[in-house]
């Protein structure tokens, strides 16, 4: 039998699923089944009270996760002044240009995690909509990747900018570091997504907002958390 089906398994045997446990307690559960051959992602699900047909209920935002999420994220910018595209660079952009950027993007499917792009300069990134739209890279005002600070953006998104979004069942999908990241770092990085998520409560949201939090790993067992201490 795979070691670690075997694993996961026996750690079954000595867990309730159906029971909430701490962060702290649902982390050791989560690390110890993460033994595939690379390093698992730490991830949240979180089950909002929302009503997510209803478009002023929905939820989405960024935040800067203290210690990032374990990978390299990559930036491309948009800008044709020359100040920000100096900044750009400086912020440790990895690409940055205009039309002929937009056609790289396009000739070589260039995939990045995020597009920033100064106001205007949204005129050429528009013709890549198509592209950029069903990835997930569009930049969009309100979540701070239109904006005349490149640097301070680009910066952000290096030191571990994360942007969430409930998808269509009010279920909101995060990745919040690797599983060889110390229990502190993954807590202080859960903490902050959860206060950033908190802080973008639509008005019309009633009940519990947090209504269940589940832990996991990429291959790993799933955790429910106790998180009432955090309503």
């Amino acid at each position: 039998m795979d070691k670690r089906i075997r694993t996961i398994r026996n750690l079954k045997k000595n867990i309730d699923l159906k029971k909430p446990y701490s962060f702290d307690e649902g982390l050791l559960f989560v690390k110890k089944s993460a033994i595939a051959k690379f390093v698992e992602s730490i991830d949240v699900s979180i089950h909002l009270g929302i009503d997510p047909k209803k478009t002023d209920q929905n939820v989405r935002g960024t935040t800067v996760l203290p210690h990032g999420i374990g990978r390299n994220v990559t930036v491309a910018v948009f800008t044709k002044d020359t100040k920000c595209v100096q900044d750009a660079y400086k912020a440790g952009a990895d690409l940055v240009g205009m039309e002929e950027l937009a056609q790289k993007i396009k000739q070589e499917n260039l995939v990045f995690d995020i597009v920033i792009a100064s106001p205007d300069a949204m005129k050429v990134v528009s013709t890549i909509g198509s592209f950029l739209g069903p990835r997930g890279i569009m930049p969009n005002p309100k979540l701070g990747t239109i904006t005349t600070n490149i640097f301070q953006a680009v910066t952000n998104a290096k030191l571990g900018q994360i942007k969430y979004k409930n998808d269509k069942n009010g279920i909101l999908h995060a990745t919040i570091g690797k599983a060889n990241f110390t229990d502190i770092k993954l807590k202080e990085n859960f903490l902050t997504l959860i206060k950033s998520i908190k802080k973008n409560k639509p008005n019309h949201s009633k009940g519990f907002f947090l209504k269940k939090i589940i832990l996991s790993s990429t291959m790993g067992i799933s955790i429910i958390l106790d998180h009432s201490h955090l309503i």
